[in-house]
């Protein structure tokens, strides 16, 4: 399988979002994650996305945790449960899964990696469960804090960049309510 197959198969298993038109504005020069006292019975190395808060936590024990803000599912959209990092994408390509492409039908069929147009970001971690969601960079980082996506946790690309070298394949995720 070449490479640009794989980039676009995973994009496809990825996406579940659809970024509005709004204008790209500059994420914050803060936006890099910040140790932080965290509580629960979760084990070091583990990710936890509290959609409630709009918060992602890369747990390091001894009761601390990175955090970051996301932008997470909109109503309807939000989900909840256990399910690990199954595959790590630098500027995947993205291509919209059948509901958005149904609802855009004007909507490019694949939009390359690197894209200003491409709602991934500069990376994506795929999510193991069906290849439905994924924690990933925007290109839209006014979307990060709301309730905006399909499903998918959006961060800004700062911060998924971070992420993304702190984390490997099989990376548990929970995300609650």
């Amino acid at each position: 399988m070449s490479a640009a197959y794989r980039s676009v198969a995973a994009a496809i298993a990825a996406a579940a979002l659809y970024v509005l038109s709004i204008p790209a504005a500059t994420a914050p020069a803060s936006a890099r994650g910040e140790v932080v006292a965290f509580n629960g019975d979760v084990s070091p190395g583990t990710i936890v996305v509290r959609t409630n808060e709009r918060r992602l936590y890369l747990v390091l024990g001894q009761g601390r945790a990175m955090v970051y803000p996301v932008g997470v599912g909109r109503a309807g959209r939000q989900w909840a449960g256990r399910a690990f990092i199954d595959g790590k994408h630098v500027r995947p390509a993205w291509a919209p899964p059948p509901d958005i492409a149904k609802e855009r039908p004007d909507m490019a069929r694949v939009i390359p990696g690197g894209s200003p147009d491409n709602p991934m970001g500069v990376a994506a971690l795929t999510l193991s469960g069906g290849g439905q969601y994924a924690i990933h960079g925007n290109n839209n980082p006014g979307s990060v804090g709301g309730f905006v996506s399909y499903g998918c946790i959006r961060m800004y690309n700062q911060d998924i960049t971070d992420l993304y070298d702190r984390v490997g394949i099989g990376t548990p995720v929970i995300v609650t309510r």
